[in-house]
């Protein structure tokens, strides 16, 4: 428990500025058009898997607007550690101890990923995770309850695609049933651009269910978790 009650930092007036002008930013307009939208998806690199102890080390994110892919509209940041992850946990995202010690300061990362992020809805596959660390990130470093709309793939796709329902449940089963190419398993900003092409893949088979826009996705995954929590 004790990284969830670590002291927060304190903003200067600089990153203070920063952040107050990306909360006077619109909320989110979940019920534009596919055609006419923005989303950012996001994947997360960490210390490990415990949400109670383990730290955010990176953010990848890529941006789908219209209903494509963006890749001139992409981010990516490593979050400066006091202390570099594990050798075995270093074997999986691969982002060296060196790189993450002279990352970028925690509270300056955030603010540069809330300005990348804007007013656009979130996409990630498992959002638990990605959501999780985040906010619990934003909080202490940035002293701030971050609230903002997540859709969760890995429950939208098995509601598009009900015959795959039970042997698709992993980032890589979908990946592979739609021949999506990961350069680099585990780092942020691949797994982000390989979510986002899945992003465009439900999309096209929800508008063939007369769903146009984040908002009916959102329907969509609350249904499909409701009924994953009765069987």
């Amino acid at each position: 428990m004790q990284r969830w009650f670590a002291p927060r930092a304190k903003l200067d007036a600089q990153q203070a500025a920063r952040l107050t002008a990306w909360q006077a930013l619109p909320a989110p307009d979940t019920r534009l058009p596919f055609n006419q939208a923005r989303y950012v998806v996001v994947d997360v690199e960490t210390t490990g898997l415990n949400l109670m102890t383990d730290t955010l080390i990176s953010i990848g994110a890529v941006a789908v607007v219209g209903g494509r892919v963006v890749m001139a509209d992409s981010f990516s940041v490593v979050l400066q550690q006091q202390q570099s992850s594990r050798k075995e946990n270093i074997l999986i995202h691969g982002i060296s101890g060196s790189v993450q010690r002279e990352g970028v300061p925690p509270a300056d990362a955030l603010l540069d990923f809330l300005e990348y992020l804007g007013d656009a809805p979130l996409v990630a596959f498992h959002v638990a995770f990605d959501e999780t660390m985040i906010r619990r990130a934003i909080r202490q470093y940035l002293n701030h309850n971050f609230k903002h709309p997540w859709l969760d793939l890995a429950y939208v796709m098995p509601a598009l695609n009900r015959d795959l329902m039970r042997s698709h449940r992993v980032l890589d089963d979908w990946v592979g049933r739609f021949g999506i190419r990961i350069e680099a398993r585990h780092n942020a900003l691949a797994d982000a651009l390989a979510t986002a092409q899945l992003l465009q893949i439900a999309q096209s088979q929800a508008q063939r269910k007369d769903i146009t826009d984040y908002a009916g996705l959102r329907d969509l995954e609350r249904a499909q978790r409701w009924a994953s929590n009765v069987r």
